[in-house]
């Protein structure tokens, strides 16, 4: 149980609904609360002065559309896991900063893949790019639906060195899942020494790691290919794929970021970001 909630933005489409349920079932896994999260842009000058109270502009439109998409959600995420504590929050501004910023403290943020609700100005494909790089707290990029065939958690590793709070994070979901852990190592430079010394690094973090979980069943992969490619093609029988990165402030980081768009774009079920230690 813990006091730290989930957070999931939506947009009133389909695609926010799924991944609206998702965050709940995620939220009973973890004994969190559920707080559902919506942003309606206002165009440039825009905004409802006093006056206007009672006129139905564009802007009151888009904040009813806001409102809307929330009540939707709260309806659907209480069918999904009945009991759960759930809670509403409207925000303003763009919707990839402010959905991004609402998972400050979070125990997860989740996001659907793409998709644009009934108003337009939110957007879930603005926020599934921007919010996997750049959120203080994990982020779960949740997509139209999954053909997971197995009990599994898929980490990406993308140095043995520096990966902990993946590690952790997967290790963690796998041992609440009840599902088996695979960690992988794509390369496609270099030579196969360093191949092999990652293989070792692996196999005696994993011994580690299954000390502290030892409900967990892990094993390691070290594969050539582009690691993009690898982990989005994993993603068809796991059910949540994990990656490690630095937290993008002003400047992205491009090696990982394109590693994760890569990933994100393709997967065929959700993904998750985990911000390193010390990013």
């Amino acid at each position: 149980m813990t006091t730290k909630p989930i957070v999931v933005g939506t947009d009133g489409s389909a695609q926010a609904v799924r991944a609206v349920e998702w965050a709940a079932r995620e939220a009973v896994l973890w004994g969190a609360p559920l707080r559902i999260v919506s942003a309606a842009e206002m165009p440039p000058r825009m905004s409802m002065p006093p006056q206007a109270v009672g006129i139905k502009t564009v802007a009151t439109h888009l904040s009813g559309d806001r409102d809307l998409a929330l009540a939707t959600a709260a309806l659907a995420a209480a069918t999904a896991a009945p009991g759960l504590l759930i809670d509403t929050d409207p925000l303003d501004g763009s919707p990839a900063q402010a959905v991004t910023s609402s998972g400050s403290g979070a125990l997860l943020l989740v996001v659907g893949s793409h998709g644009s609700g009934a108003f337009a100005a939110m957007t879930l494909g603005s926020v599934s790019r921007y919010a996997p790089v750049h959120a203080s707290c994990p982020v779960v990029v949740v997509r139209d639906g999954t053909t997971a065939t197995d009990r599994l958690v898929a980490v990406g590793i993308r140095s043995p060195l520096d990966c902990g709070a993946a590690l952790a994070f997967a290790f963690e979901e796998a041992h609440l899942r009840g599902a088996a852990l695979l960690a992988v190592h794509a390369w496609q430079t270099g030579d196969s020494r360093a191949a092999q010394q990652a293989a070792v690094q692996l196999d005696d973090l994993l011994d580690e790691w299954q000390c502290k979980y030892p409900d967990v069943s892990a094993r390691r992969d070290v594969v050539h290919g582009h690691p993009g490619r690898v982990l989005a093609d994993l993603s068809a029988r796991a059910d949540l794929v994990v990656l490690g990165r630095h937290i993008a402030h002003d400047r992205p980081v491009p090696g990982p970021a394109r590693v994760i768009h890569a990933v994100v774009g393709h997967a065929h079920g959700p993904v998750v970001t985990v911000p390193r230690q010390g990013s």
